[in-house]
């Protein structure tokens, strides 16, 4: 009788995670109508995909609609490749998470030198005056947005820009810097002897065979590369992305990927083919602002534990992505995006309330 019980108890819980998956693609595309959404959706649940499409336009001058196989400006989630190659490091024994930022760097002039750990930068913890100034599209409209308008070295950055004093004292207080991550960028091309570039390639991308990822640069073509659009709130419509240097974000925000290729670097995340589980504890063990490595964790306590997730933004103008990984529920979504018309986070949390 009880293993009669167990049968039937199996095959109610299986319908019910095949009912919410039928669910999902409706849902996605009345949220994508209703939201504006343009960009394409990848989901997957322990080894399968359940969800891929795309939505809108990679290309509005020439009416180019979004395809699966889109590559679009992925920002943000640079810094994830970055923590990962620093972690690597760290369990190599080659850099210590507690060591000062003039161990690997000595020719660094800033004030965080030998006051700022190799932590508080993968945490944003180290205090230092943040890279970015503007407070407002308006702002960045009229003014620009800081020094991305003109082609600069990494040594030049890191010298120029990723030097300010201290504002607060370091690790006791979040502020999210770029500047952080480009400083990591730096101690990695130092240690490695080669151009950040080169070594995300060689250690990441080319192992893990993600052929459609790679940094942007001004001086590259790059296939199915999606144009990118922000909506001017004074005029109420999307233009063109302001004219930048993308090389500029470096090893903050500078990669372009796809979907699949987002998803299979995260995959390898998680199934500990980048770093050990140890490392990858450390990454997401949350801190200021629920803060780990490179990345939020949410939902760590309380009534919501079933949803606690791992979050990566990523948002340069109309360029944004999100990846959502659900902790206990084993999955993952990849949301990648032209435009600023949607709210990515609350479009993968949704996805994730619908699906569980």
């Amino acid at each position: 009788m009880k293993k009669i019980l167990n049968i039937i108890a199996l095959t109610l819980m299986c319908f019910s995670v095949t009912a919410q998956t039928s669910k999902l693609p409706s849902f996605i595309k009345d949220y994508a109508f209703k939201k504006q959404f343009n960009g394409t959706v990848l989901i997957k649940k322990d080894s399968k995909i359940i969800y891929n499409n795309s939505f809108g336009l990679a290309n509005r001058e020439f009416n180019v609609p979004a395809a699966n196989d889109t590559e679009y400006k992925v920002c943000s989630i640079t810094k994830s490749l970055t923590a990962v190659l620093i972690l690597q490091l760290c369990e190599q024994g080659r850099i210590g998470l507690n060591q000062k930022i003039i161990t690997y760097l000595p020719a660094y002039k800033g004030e965080a030198g030998n006051k700022v750990t190799i932590a508080q930068l993968l945490n944003h913890t180290s205090g230092m005056m943040n890279t970015d100034t503007v407070s407002s599209t308006e702002s960045a409209v009229k003014n620009g947005i800081g020094f991305y308008h003109k082609p600069y070295s990494p040594d030049q950055i890191v010298d120029m820009f990723c030097s300010y004093p201290l504002a607060s004292e370091p690790g006791k207080k979040f502020d999210y810097n770029n500047g952080d991550y480009m400083i990591l960028g730096k101690i990695l091309e130092t240690l490695y002897k080669k151009s950040y570039e080169q070594i995300v390639t060689d250690q990441i991308l080319t192992p893990l065979g993600m052929k459609n990822s790679g940094l942007m640069g001004q001086d590259k073509l790059i296939k199915n590369l999606a144009s990118s659009y922000f909506m001017r709130d004074d005029i109420k419509r999307l233009v063109p992305d302001l004219p930048v240097y993308y090389q500029d974000w470096y090893a903050a925000g500078s990669m372009y990927s796809c979907t699949a290729d987002v998803m299979t670097f995260f995959n390898a995340l998680f199934d500990l083919k980048l770093i050990k589980k140890s490392s990858l504890d450390l990454m997401l063990t949350p801190g200021l602002d629920d803060y780990g490595y490179s990345v939020w964790i949410r939902d760590t306590k309380g009534k919501n534990i079933r949803y606690k997730r791992m979050e990566r933004y990523g948002s340069i103008m109309g360029a944004n992505a999100v990846v959502f990984h659900y902790l206990n529920e084993n999955m993952t979504v990849v949301i990648l995006s032209n435009t600023n018309l949607t709210d990515l986070g609350d479009f993968a949390l949704n996805i994730g309330k619908q699906s569980f």
